[in-house]
């Protein structure tokens, strides 16, 4: 490596760097990560955390999981990327496991969620087309978040992700949450599809009634639209279930689901699964992606499958302690008004900002985020044990002690 190329060592040198040459468009926090081993990152400086974020529900399994790590170096040693023009291994054993999950029959790969989203917007508006081109209109949910492309802010219900960036894609309606009859008036004929995340993720961690989604089938199938279900950040295990409909008795199915962040462990990937009447929207030619499924992060998301069966009571019963020890600290500190969520997808919402206490346990050791701005968010990897959750509490419990 040349002396112009080799990267810097202090994290002084690291953000300083990135000062000069990087887009600021993020707000990071001063700390640079080096290393990980299972839940536990260390940073430059050699300062260990343990990460109850994980790449914002990216690492399910953790860093350095060996499994992972022997597929990666095995599958890099041999093929990394040949495009769509060419068939690899994995893609059609990954769908069909995918199907088999899922309970739906047919699957896109592409690289992350937003990119779902894009082809998800895509099937609606030609299914609708199809049937009359006055049928293009989307309904959507107020405090949502699909994703920061075009197309996903479009259907995204929050202000302060769109409005820089208007006018966006017309014809999307928006409804609040769990709001029944708001939900009845805002799908009619010229509906295409109705899109909502199963929980909303970056709106604070809100699940939806079962009520209001079993209703969203009904008038999807009443008005021919597509149900799509964003389960970017809520699926493929997060939840205790493979995803988050499921969660429903009986399962509530979608006609599209969407999910990207843990399906290969960190290697990009994302997934449209659809049933063949969605499918059938999508002639040849109308859709692609350049890397989406590529050998490398299909053979990732195979092995990932294979851990995350095993895993799925785990997450249940952990995340289940997690949210009682977090209620046991709301009943000792005022400033928690609810805790909430499912397996290993956990809100904490409070009366004041939460960006202090992340500030403060992140100096504690302990790496967690704050969505919403009142919203402390859990999303950690899927193999902490009831003693990671121990020294979470522990932590949380002396960053509460100075408010």
């Amino acid at each position: 490596m040349s002396p112009a190329s080799a990267p810097p060592h202090s994290a002084e040198e690291i953000v300083d760097l990135e000062s000069q040459y990087l887009l600021q468009n993020y707000g990071r926090h001063p700390l640079v990560l080096h290393r990980g081993d299972g839940p536990y990152m260390w940073d430059v400086n050699g300062k260990r955390y343990l990460d109850f974020i994980a790449g914002i529900g990216v690492n399910a399994l953790g860093q350095n999981h060996p499994r992972i790590v022997a597929a990666i170096r095995e599958q890099a040693a041999r093929l990394i990327h040949t495009s769509n023009l060419f068939y690899n291994e994995f893609q059609g054993p990954l769908a069909r496991r995918i199907a088999q999950v899922s309970g739906l029959q047919r699957t896109f790969f592409a690289n992350s969620g937003t990119e779902t989203t894009e082809g998800a917007l895509k099937m609606i508006k030609a299914h609708g087309r199809a049937i009359d081109p006055a049928k293009f209109e989307i309904v959507s949910l107020e405090n949502s978040f699909h994703g920061r492309t075009i197309g996903a802010l479009s259907i995204t219900g929050q202000p302060k992700y769109r409005s820089d960036f208007e006018p966006l894609m017309p014809g999307v309606r928006f409804v609040e949450a769990n709001d029944i009859a708001g939900l009845e008036a805002a799908v009619g004929q010229n509906t295409a599809g109705i899109c909502m995340e199963w929980i909303q993720g970056e709106g604070g961690v809100l699940p939806l009634d079962h009520a209001f989604t079993r209703r969203a089938r009904e008038l999807a199938d009443q008005y021919d639209a597509l149900l799509c279900f964003d389960e970017i950040q809520c699926g493929v295990g997060r939840t205790g279930k493979y995803f988050g409909y499921q969660l429903a008795d009986p399962v509530i199915m979608p006609d599209i689901m969407t999910a990207a962040k843990p399906i290969a462990c960190g290697i990009p990937l994302g997934i449209i699964t659809v049933n063949e009447r969605a499918a059938k929207s999508i002639r040849s030619g109308m859709h692609g992606s350049t890397f989406g499924g590529n050998a490398l992060a299909a053979r990732v998301a195979l092995e990932f499958f294979d851990v995350l069966e095993d895993l799925l009571p785990q997450i249940s019963r952990v995340g289940e302690y997690f949210q009682a020890g977090l209620k046991n600290l709301a009943g000792r500190y005022s400033f928690i008004r609810e805790v909430r969520g499912y397996g290993l997808m956990v809100g904490v919402e409070l009366t004041i900002p939460g960006k202090d206490l992340v500030n403060r346990a992140m100096e504690n050791g302990f790496l967690m985020n704050c969505t919403h701005d009142t919203v402390l968010r859990f999303l950690p990897p899927y193999i902490v044990t009831e003693t990671h959750v121990d020294e979470a509490l522990d932590i949380l419990q002396r960053v509460f002690q100075t408010v």
